[in-house]
């Protein structure tokens, strides 16, 4: 379990900077992916900015295979997902978009956290 946890780590480590270099390249269609139509192209790239910095944090823990810690900075960048949930909601956004991926998203990586903490 430990080395599947792992691996979707590394997945969601790599997903997250992918949606970040997408917030960077194409700003209002990721905005509209995430949720809230947005046209104010600064915040955007904030966003792309601060999704790729997600992504990068867990890599050394990746690299070194010190799965320990990864698991503690996976469980530690649950509030991102859990913060984007509260901003869809509150800004009018889907429901099933606030749920459906932010949520589920934030639900999926506690798992993964408590598999590589506990194991």
């Amino acid at each position: 379990m430990v080395t599947i946890a792992t691996w979707l780590a590394g997945l969601i480590a790599i997903g997250i900077i992918l949606i970040g270099i997408r917030f960077l390249l194409r700003p209002v269609a990721a905005a509209e992916g995430f949720g809230v139509p947005v046209s104010m192209n600064a915040y955007l790239t904030v966003k792309g900015v601060r999704d790729i910095t997600c992504g990068l944090i867990v890599l050394p823990a990746l690299v070194t295979g010190d799965q320990h810690m990864l698991g503690w900075l996976i469980l530690a960048s649950v509030f991102s997902p859990l913060g984007d949930t509260v901003i869809v909601l509150r800004n009018g956004g889907r429901r099933a978009v606030a749920f459906g991926v932010h949520g589920l998203t934030a639900a999926v990586m506690v798992v993964i956290a408590a598999i590589l903490i506990l194991g």
